[in-house]
C-alpha cells in the first residue's frame, strides 16, 4: 500500500510483542506496541489504528474486555485476538464480540499476513462503502448544479469533458459562485468516484496548521501534537483533493506544495518516512491568480502546474435567469429539511430576488432563502417576508452610482459595514452574507480601519 496501515500489538509478554513489531515493520507496517489493556485504550482512544493485535490473557484487563472497549471507542478497527489457551468456545465469544478473526499461539506468521490482508482489505472496502454513502448523501442534500442558463450548460459541458482525464484543474470566480459544487460534479463524473473527495479551505488556517493538515503530523513534533495526524493528502489518496482560496497560501507553504505535485512523494511535518498519495488536484480561488502571479504574491511555476484546465465560475447577477429556479429549489430543500410544508413565493417576491445584485452570490442566495422558511409564519413568501436589505440597491452600490468618484475599495468598505451593522456586529454572519472566510473578514476590517 502506498500509505502504510497502523497497527497496535497489545500482549503482556515483552518477547512475544517485541517479535510481533519486528514482524510486521518487516512487511512495511507502522507499529506500536502496549503491555496491557489500559495503555493499548489510550492509543486507540487518540490515534484509531486501522488492526488492534492482542492476547487473550492479560492482567487488569483480558482481550475479551480490551476488544468489547474498542468496539465502543473505534468500531472501524479489526482486531485480531491471540492466545495460548485456544478453545472453541473462547474462539465463538471473540468472534461474536466483534473480532475479526482468531489465532493460537504460538502464531504462524504466514496464516498471520494472510489473516492481516484480509482484514486490510474489507477494511478498505467498508471505508469505501461509508465514503460513498456519504458522498451520495451529501450531493442528495446539495442536489446537482442548478440552472439552465447558457453559460452554466456550457460549464458543466467541458466539466463532462475534462472530468474522466487526471488533468489539474484551477477554478476561479467570486465568493459563494459554487466553485466547491462545480469540483465535486468533475469528481463525481470521473474514474475516482468512489474514491474520496477532501476539501482544505486555506483561508481558514494559518500557516503552521495548514502545513500540518495538509501533509500530516507525528506525534510530538511541535507543541500540542499530543498524536499522529494524518494529513489532507494521505486521506485523498487516489481520490480528488480540493483546495479552496489557494491564492491565499504562503510563499513556504506553496514550495512544500510545488515538490508534491511533481512527484506524489512527502513526508508528514517532524515525521522523515517518505509516503506518496496519488490524488487529482482541483484549486479554486477568488483572486485573479495570473495578476497574483505578475505581482509576486504567487509563484509562477506553481501557478503552471495547477492552471492545466481553467474554470471560470460567473457571478449571480451574470446568471440572473437561473435566479428562479435557484428560489425553488432552495425552498424546496430547506423546507423539507425544516420539516414545513410546500412554500411557493409570490412574482412580486420573485421580481424583487431576480432584480437584486448578489454581492454574496449563491451563498446568499441560499442563506436568505434559508432565513425566510425558517423565521416565516407562512409558507407563501411574500415581498414582505424579504429582508429589507434585499428590496433595493446596496449602500455600496448607490454610492457608486451616485458620485463616480468612489472606487471599489470605497464600495466595499461601505458594504462590509453594512453587512456587520446589519447582523448587529456578528462577524460569524456578516462574513457568510458577504460570501467570504471570516479570516477575509479581518483582513478587510483591518485594512479599512472597520470597527464594528
Amino acid at each position: 500500500m502506498s500509505i502504510e496501515p497502523f497497527f497496535l500489538v497489545v500482549d503482556d509478554e515483552e518477547h512475544s510483542r517485541e517479535g510481533l513489531r519486528d514482524y510486521l515493520e518487516g512487511l512495511g507496517y507502522d507499529v506500536q506496541i502496549a503491555a496491557n489493556a489500559p495503555d493499548a485504550l489510550g492509543i486507540v482512544k487518540k490515534q484509531r489504528p486501522d488492526i488492534v493485535i492482542t492476547d487473550l490473557k492479560m492482567p487488569q484487563m483480558d482481550g475479551l474486555e480490551l476488544l468489547e472497549e474498542i468496539m465502543d471507542i473505534s468500531p472501524e478497527t479489526m482486531v485480531v485476538v491471540l492466545t495460548a489457551y485456544g478453545t472453541v468456545e473462547t474462539a465463538v465469544k471473540a468472534m461474536k464480540s466483534g473480532a475479526f478473526h482468531y489465532l493460537t499461539k504460538p502464531v504462524n506468521f504466514e496464516e498471520l499476513e494472510l489473516v492481516l490482508k484480509k482484514a486490510l482489505s474489507q477494511q478498505r472496502l467498508e471505508q469505501e462503502n461509508r465514503e460513498l454513502r456519504e458522498a451520495l448523501a451529501d450531493q442528495r442534500a446539495h442536489d446537482e448544479i442548478v440552472g439552465k442558463s447558457e453559460i452554466i450548460v456550457d460549464l458543466i459541458r467541458q466539466a463532462e469533458r475534462v472530468a474522466p482525464t487526471n488533468a489539474s484543474i484551477l477554478i476561479e470566480g467570486e465568493s459563494g459562485t459554487g466553485k466547491e459544487l462545480f469540483a465535486r460534479l468533475i469528481h463525481n463524473a470521473g474514474p475516482r468516484s468512489r474514491k474520496p473527495f477532501v476539501a482544505v479551505h486555506c483561508a481558514a488556517l494559518t500557516d503552521t496548521l495548514l502545513t500540518s493538515e495538509l501533509f500530516g503530523h507525528e506525534r510530538g513534533s511541535f507543541t500540542g501534537a499530543t498524536e499522529r495526524k494524518i494529513g489532507r493528502f494521505e486521506r485523498a489518496h487516489e481520490g480528488t483533493l480540493f483546495l479552496d482560496e489557494i491564492a491565499e497560501l504562503k510563499e513556504d507553504v506553496q514550495v512544500k506544495l510545488l515538490r508534491v505535485l511533481q512527484d506524489g512523494n512527502f513526508e508528514r511535518v517532524g515525521g522523515f518516512k517518505t509516503i506518496h498519495a496519488d490524488i487529482r488536484l482541483i484549486c479554486a480561488t477568488n483572486k485573479n491568480l495570473s495578476e497574483e502571479v505578475k505581482k509576486g504574491r504567487f509563484r509562477e511555476d506553481l501557478f503552471y502546474r495547477i492552471n492545466v484546465v481553467k474554470f471560470t465560475m460567473p457571478a449571480l447577477r451574470d446568471r440572473r435567469d437561473d435566479i428562479p429556479m435557484l428560489v425553488e429549489h432552495f425552498l424546496k430543500y430547506y423546507a423539507a429539511q425544516n420539516r414545513k410544508g410546500t412554500y411557493r413565493i409570490t412574482p412580486q417576491a420573485a421580481e424583487v430576488l431576480q432584480n437584486y445584485r448578489w454581492p454574496g452570490n449563491i451563498r446568499e442566495l441560499r442563506n436568505t432563502i434559508e432565513r425566510m422558511v425558517v423565521l416565516g409564519k407562512s409558507e407563501i413568501i411574500d415581498v414582505d417576508q424579504i429582508p429589507i436589505e434585499l428590496k433595493g440597491e446596496d449602500r455600496a452600490a448607490d454610492n457608486l452610482m451616485s458620485n463616480p468618484n468612489t472606487n471599489l475599495r470605497g464600495a466595499e468598505k461601505i458594504l462590509i459595514e453594512d453587512r456587520l451593522k446589519q447582523y448587529q456586529g456578528n462577524k460569524s454572519k456578516a462574513a457568510r452574507a458577504l460570501g467570504i472566510s471570516r479570516r477575509t473578514l479581518y483582513r478587510k476590517m483591518e485594512e479599512y480601519k472597520i470597527n464594528p
